[in-house]
């Protein structure tokens, strides 16, 4: 009896319930405004990066991102994995756009203020913008804490009529100061600072480890043509395996890494030729046009212009190295003789055109033989390391 009520109600059971079309358009709003907080983020990454890549110091925050992308690309295979915080870069960028927005009416109020006491020095209309800017200047530090507190979101700073009814409402709930403290830290936490910085600084100095005797050479070939050979041939093999090292690096973690895995970066090489001999391709193709932007310097304040186009050109080939390094995990046995020779005769070449691009940009950019050292394809994507 039971076992014929539930065949009799299974066909009405299994009906789904239809979707109401209000439904359907708040799951495509909620889905755009995904995809653009996604696109914002971005946006904001780069910029960020660029601004961290040009302070001193900072910028290991920005090599070890760059490694930190590509380790995840190598373990995953995928190139979107390659892509970190987004979404907590739109955060902060959410929150650099709102203060920015905030301040406006108050460099509005200033400049009024300094011009009236350019016309009248102490007279009252000037000093009664000076009251208005004190006053603004109260109002937006308090908007700004308050749109912080709520979350950092950007329409929290379009409107701030609301903050007084959150400010009400968390104060009957208890608990304000200790939710901003736990969250601020959490969401500081969340970006993995130290850790950025860790992979990049020594991701820096074991890259340059590796680069300093060979560019030393390179930077006395101009008197010593034999040295430039010897350094030129030793920075083309070398090379080839230097991004792959850095991966292999950022991947395991260990420093011993950059020393002790040549051997396994040459059969990673037999199981994915091709795609070592592309990555590479697209390292150093992206990194030979950028010296063009170390012809001049630039003034310290405008730093981060160059930076940001030298984290646009490199970051695609840092994924591409690790995806390049995750194809080699899929394959246990070496690709034919064949792929193999292939992909040799075209990295030999691609090596040898960035040898000789870098042994001219001594000659042409500002900071003369030490461009030689600044080799921005694997160490910080700077046009100048000591800006």
């Amino acid at each position: 009896m039971i076992l014929e009520e539930i065949s009799e109600n299974a066909p009405f059971a299994a009906v789904a319930p239809k979707r109401t079309f209000r439904a359907a358009v708040g799951d495509l709003a909620r889905g755009i405004s995904s995809a653009v907080e996604w696109l914002f983020g971005v946006v904001s990454l780069v910029l960020g990066l660029a601004i961290l890549a040009a302070l001193p110091i900072a910028q290991f925050l920005s090599m070890g991102y760059f490694l930190e992308c590509s380790a995840r690309v190598a373990r995953s295979g995928r190139l979107r994995d390659g892509v970190i915080g987004a979404r907590r870069a739109a955060r902060v960028g959410g929150i650099c756009a709102g203060v920015w927005l905030a301040s406006l009416p108050l460099w509005l109020f200033s400049s009024f203020a300094q011009s009236a006491e350019l016309i009248e020095p102490g007279g009252r209309i000037a000093q009664g913008w000076r009251l208005w800017v004190i006053v603004w200047s109260i109002l937006t530090f308090l908007h700004i804490v308050m749109a912080c507190i709520r979350g950092g979101r950007l329409r929290y700073f379009l409107w701030p009529f609301g903050h007084p009814f959150f400010l009400v409402r968390k104060l009957r709930q208890g608990g304000l100061y200790t939710d901003a403290r736990d969250g601020l830290w959490t969401f500081v936490a969340l970006l993995y600072l130290p850790h950025y910085f860790r992979l990049g600084l020594i991701g820096f100095l074991g890259t340059l480890l590796w680069l300093a005797l060979p560019a030393l050479m390179i930077s006395a070939g101009g008197r010593y043509p034999i040295l430039f050979l010897i350094g030129g041939i030793w920075l083309a093999i070398i090379v080839p395996f230097l991004p792959f090292l850095q991966v292999r690096y950022a991947v395991e973690g260990r420093v011993a890494s950059f020393y002790s895995s040549r051997r396994e970066v040459r059969d990673r090489f037999r199981r994915a030729p091709w795609a070592f001999a592309f990555a590479l391709l697209i390292t150093l193709l992206a990194a030979v046009p950028l010296y063009l932007l170390k012809i001049e310097m630039v003034p310290r304040e405008a730093a981060w212009l160059p930076s940001l186009v030298f984290v646009i050109f490199l970051a695609p080939a840092r994924l591409l190295v690790g995806w390049a390094y995750a194809r080699s995990e899929r394959r246990e046995a070496p690709r034919h003789w064949l792929f193999r020779t292939l992909g040799r005769l075209a990295i030999i070449p691609t090596a040898l055109f960035y040898v000789i691009a870098v042994f001219i940009a001594q000659y042409t950019s500002w900071a003369g033989v030490w461009t030689v050292y600044e080799q921005h394809a694997f160490l910080l994507p700077v046009p100048f390391l000591n800006m």
